[in-house]
């Protein structure tokens, strides 16, 4: 319906909700409960139909080409029987009919396009309807008749066409509503938008098959509850979505707030923590509304959790801090014994001093990274100091005694000739004499120290095994045990002869095989004594 349709519509009919409208003050006949003929007016129009100079002035838009010289219509009291008519006079200009009024622009964004407009033939009107001459239109709904409206100084096409596009204009809207439901367009609005229509269409006051329109409108109503009751579900779908979300946002919150402060990563983990804020506020922003008292019990679960890891957070840090100034303070006296003994050149007891140290170093808190590692460096600068200095010290003795290892390299490849030891007695004078002048060449450098030592030390032993084995084979100790095993060895080896042959005599074989097997374990005895006897002689 456009805007001047409803200027029209505004001084015809006054509207929804009412049995009718009052015109120019002149109450309705139906209201009144009379059906009265009335007289005429002091301009000689009519009862019931407003005068020319009470009617307000029409929107100033340009007149359709077919109705630019029609007269504006004005509503009668229904049911009030026509005045005799008037003279004739001339014809005022009048604005345009409601038809000829421009359509009121409608919003279709994110809506589906909307249906062609519906219009009824007349000829179809016409069967529920009844005009009479003086331009009063009624609806004919089951065999009775409802008093629509007057539309005076017009046609009965006319006065029948102004109240069918009424009707066509809320079938018009019922269709876009239908196709709105079609689409799965958001039903707000829709079925208060239905009621709204379904009681224009009650007041009777258009003309047109308004009881199959009062079935769409019920059917339409009764497809926009279902329509609701689907978005309630996708909506409680999506809440359902959200508070799993809203959850586990929570619950990760409280895991982290939960942790062991000294296990916790706090890096990574307040990293962590501020992601799931901002994942909060996303969800608050974007997500669909949980209701107020379950987004204020997850807001308060997870305020609390971020409250919490705070403290912690602090709290950790806090003692963190205070354990690095004690460590710094424990590092620093240590550097200060260190930096003290850097100078020393009492290199053996300053060495073990700085292993102490270190020992002492490495048991102690370790501070910050930054602070421990330029204490590190400050402690590694005095040890460097001491040793560098202990080192340039070795270095020049190193240099004064490479004199010295000439000699007893000398002296080395002088003691390798001894071996193998042929002869003991001038073996033993020759490593005594290199011994001696071992100990007149001197010391020798740090590095080759060992290397000459082990090589001499390998020709002594050489010659103190020969002299032992010298001993062994000459003492008279042994020399006369072995003789008397000798003796003793004999005479048993005798005797088991003897018992062989009483034996073999006798023809007892378990005799004769075990004499043999003695008289060969003391045969064997006796060969290997011999030649221990060989040898000490």
């Amino acid at each position: 319906m456009t805007d001047s349709q409803q200027s029209d519509e505004t001084s015809i009919d006054q509207g929804a909700g009412q049995d009718a409208a009052t015109v120019e003050g002149i109450p309705s006949p139906r209201s009144e409960g009379v059906n009265a003929e009335p007289s005429a007016t002091d301009d000689g129009s009519a009862p019931g139909v407003a005068s020319e100079s009470a009617e307000p002035a029409a929107p100033a838009e340009p007149a359709a080409p077919a109705e630019a010289a029609a007269e504006r219509p004005t509503r009668a009291t229904p049911g009030a029987a026509p005045a005799s008519a008037p003279s004739p006079r001339p014809a005022a200009p009048r604005g345009p009919l409601p038809t000829a009024m421009a359509p009121r622009p409608r919003n279709t964004t994110g809506r589906p396009s909307a249906p062609p407009v519906h219009s009824t033939s007349l000829e179809e009107a016409a069967r529920f309807a009844r005009v009479e001459e003086d331009g009063h239109v009624f609806l004919l709904v089951d065999g009775e008749e409802h008093a629509v409206g007057q539309y005076p100084d017009a046609p009965r096409e006319e006065a029948l066409a102004y109240f069918v596009r009424k009707y066509d204009d809320v079938v018009s809207q019922v269709a876009l509503l239908e196709q709105r439901v079609r689409a799965k367009a958001p039903s707000s609005d829709m079925a208060r938008t239905a009621r709204q229509l379904r009681a224009q269409v009650g007041e009777r006051t258009m003309v047109g098959d308004v009881l199959a329109l009062d079935a769409r409108i019920d059917a339409l109503l009764e497809a926009v509850a279902g329509l609701e009751q689907a978005e309630r579900e996708v909506q409680d779908e999506a809440k359902a979505r959200e508070f799993a979300a809203r959850e586990a946002i929570v619950a990760e919150a409280e895991d982290l707030a939960g942790r062991e402060p000294s296990t916790v990563q706090w890096k990574a983990s307040s990293t962590r923590m501020n992601e799931l804020f901002e994942l909060w506020k996303t969800a608050q922003k974007t997500g669909p509304r949980l209701g107020r008292g379950t987004e204020d019990a997850l807001w308060k679960r997870f305020r609390t959790a971020r409250t919490v890891f705070d403290r912690h957070r602090r709290a950790y840090f806090s003692q963190l801090d205070s354990d690095n100034a004690e460590a710094k303070q424990a590092k620093e006296a240590l550097i200060k014994r260190a930096e003290q003994l850097s100078d020393s050149t009492d290199w053996g007891q300053t060495a073990a001093e700085y292993r102490r140290l270190m020992d002492e170093w490495k048991a102690a808190k370790r501070a910050s990274r930054k602070d421990d590692d330029a204490l590190w460096a400050r402690f590694r600068a005095a040890q460097d100091r001491f040793f560098e200095a202990r080192k340039a010290q070795n270095d020049a003795v190193d240099e004064e005694y490479s004199v010295n290892l000439v000699a007893k390299e000398a002296l080395l490849a002088e003691a390798r000739k001894i071996l193998p030891v042929k002869d003991l007695p001038a073996a033993k004078k020759a490593l005594q004499s290199i011994r001696e002048r071992w100990d007149e060449a001197g010391r020798v450098p740090r590095a080759d120290m060992g290397r000459i030592d082990a090589a001499l030390r390998k020709v002594e032993d050489a010659v103190k095994a020969a002299d032992e084995d010298q001993w062994q084979r000459t003492n008279p100790e042994t020399k006369a045990r072995t003789n008397s095993a000798l003796s003793q060895l004999e005479a048993t080896i005798a005797q088991l002869r003897e018992d062989l042959a009483a034996a073999e005599r006798a023809g007892d074989t378990t005799k004769i095989t075990s004499a043999k097997e003695a008289l060969e374990a003391r045969e064997q005895w006796l060969e290997m004594l011999q030649s221990s006897a060989r040898d000490f002689s």
